[in-house]
């Protein structure tokens, strides 16, 4: 956004109304959450049935495994085939373990500090240093894992069309050996909404790499989440890794964690037979087994992945007029304006939106002091360090429809007030 194509004098001419409208918000005394993808009530009904489905004496898996006792340490396997289509691998590439994404790819991450990976048995923390790159604005939590291991973060941008900087990531990764790995959501990208072009899963999968154990962790989170008609398809890296002779390159993870339960879903990992082989041997220290009565519970629920698609339709339904909602007032109250820019993504939880430079932080406060709390700013870049002090993320999925127009009208007259200002001053 360029500054001169604002028109100051009839932005500041408001000045005054959108002051008085801050003060009416002020006084209402309000509490709108807006800070993470969180599914909502409504959304997390759609899968009570999981309460129920299983009765006292329907507990074996389709081989006969006893899902109430020990055992199982990679998953069922009827929930192997489920996940093998939902991750598009083979079912010998399935991981099955715990119910969060999260934890799958921290563990990830711990495992290689501790234990290094297939390629090389050095561990990460023996190492005079260990670098990740990270295309932002992206996930806050990738970047807290690196933080909690001491991880050196590099940020890469994040291009208009939804690809990193692949240019830049090649050049990196060809010439230090130091780099370890690349943090990436593909699909419906958080915060940006945006998805990955085949050219750069390709370029990704074939690069050269100085470090042989170069992972990129594919938090391929979004993947059935779809709030339009138009469903996004991206390329599967796993395959492309294997045809370029990098079977090992890639942990493709996923959870049902916004498919039926945020707190008690399913996650698993898409990866090559030998990285399948190293997580068994890690994790067979940790636990002799992940909840395989959940994973039975999901697989008697959703049946198979056209399942899932169905269960994610009514998913849809309940998110798809939250987020026109956010359209509808970003465009009513500043279209035309040229003070922000913003995403319209059709699909995942997040509307990605940049204000002018250096007004993030003042936007974001403003908004808490009227009730409406969002993400951190800054939080959306590696070490909640935003350069430009312009992303601010918005997450629609829990308020109720009337409360996400009431915080983005409020949002709106803070973006107004504190552009006036800044540009005043400049």
């Amino acid at each position: 956004m360029s500054s001169k194509l604002i028109d100051l004098a009839s932005l500041t001419a408001n000045k005054r109304a959108f002051q008085k409208q801050y003060q009416q918000y002020q006084s209402q005394a309000l509490n709108l959450d807006m800070t993470r993808g969180k599914p909502c009530p409504e959304q997390l009904d759609l899968a009570n049935p999981l309460l129920n489905i299983l009765s006292d004496t329907d507990y074996l898996d389709a081989s006969g495994v006893d899902c109430r006792n020990y055992g199982g340490l990679s998953g069922i396997s009827e929930a192997k085939t489920l996940f093998s289509q939902y991750l598009e691998v083979s079912v010998d590439e399935v991981f099955i373990g715990g119910n969060t994404s999260l934890g799958l790819m921290h563990d990830i991450i711990a495992r290689a500090m501790s234990h290094g990976c297939t390629e090389s048995s050095t561990p990460w923390a023996s190492l005079d240093k260990v670098k990740f790159l990270c295309p932002a604005p992206g996930y806050d939590r990738h970047f807290a894992i690196c933080e909690h291991f001491n991880i050196e973060m590099i940020t890469v941008n994040l291009l208009e069309n939804g690809d990193p900087d692949i240019e830049t990531i090649e050049a990196l990764v060809a010439n230090d050996h130091n780099i370890k790995g690349l943090w990436f959501v593909p699909k419906y990208g958080n915060p940006s909404g945006l998805s990955v072009s085949d050219a750069v899963v390709d370029r990704l999968a074939s690069m050269e790499c100085a470090a042989a154990d170069f992972k990129i962790m594919w938090d391929n989170a979004y993947a059935v989440h779809h709030l339009t008609s138009e469903q996004v398809t991206i390329k599967n890296l796993l395959q492309s890794c294997k045809e370029s002779a990098n079977p090992n390159r890639v942990f493709t993870i996923a959870s049902t964690s916004k498919v039926s339960f945020a707190g008690a879903g399913v996650a698993a990992i898409g990866c090559s037979a030998d990285n399948i082989s190293w997580l068994e041997q890690h994790c067979s220290v940790q636990t002799i087994g992940s909840d395989k009565l959940n994973q039975l519970r999901h697989v008697k629920f959703f049946k198979n992945l056209d399942g899932i698609k169905m269960h994610m339709t009514k998913h849809a339904a309940i998110l798809g007029p939250k987020f026109d909602k956010v359209q509808t007032v970003l465009n009513d109250k500043l279209a035309g304006l040229n003070i922000a820019t913003w995403s319209n993504p059709k699909g995942g939880y997040f509307v990605n939106l940049d204000v002018q430079n250096g007004c993030a932080k003042k936007v974001v406060a403003m908004a808490r002091e009227a009730g409406v709390i969002m993400t951190a700013a800054g939080a959306t870049f590696p070490y909640q360090n935003d350069p430009k002090d312009c992303n601010i993320r918005i997450a629609p999925s829990l308020p109720a429809l009337d409360d996400i127009e009431l915080a983005m009208n409020i949002l709106c007259v803070c973006i107004a007030l504190v552009t006036i200002d800044k540009l005043s001053s400049s």
